[in-house]
């Protein structure tokens, strides 16, 4: 059964950084695509940033240059380096887990069709002006 936690999200004041962490367990971590998406309120769910089994990268715009993300196969663990935090960054941050397909079609589809993937709980992004 596929679990992810999330951690490291915090409030942090604007041009600050923080690192999201991943721990997967329960599947075959470096088959599966792996990607961050957050929602905040009020908003539709959104693409960050996913790393696919072949370490290929997609990235949001707003986010291209200030987010990092990467995962290490050995530590079944994804991570997300956030750096020059916006207000505009505040959000819930979820990692998911998918298989079957390649990375463009879960960042095109997991928002608005979420059982395409596993979930984790989420963790808490508040940056302050």
């Amino acid at each position: 059964q596929v679990q992810l936690v999330e951690s490291g999200g915090g409030s942090v004041q604007a041009g600050g950084s923080l690192r999201l962490s991943c721990a997967a367990s329960g599947f075959a971590y470096s088959n599966y695509y792996m990607g961050w998406f957050r929602q905040a309120p009020g908003k539709e769910r959104e693409g960050v940033a996913s790393i696919d089994r072949d370490g290929s990268t997609i990235y949001a715009e707003p986010v291209k240059g200030r987010f990092t993300i990467s995962r290490d196969n050995a530590k079944n663990t994804l991570y997300l380096q956030m750096n020059s935090l916006k207000p505009e960054d505040t959000a819930m941050y979820y990692c998911v887990a998918a298989r079957g397909a390649w990375g463009t079609y879960f960042w095109r589809n997991l928002p608005s069709r979420p059982q395409l993937g596993s979930w984790g709980q989420g963790t808490q992004v508040t940056v302050s002006s």
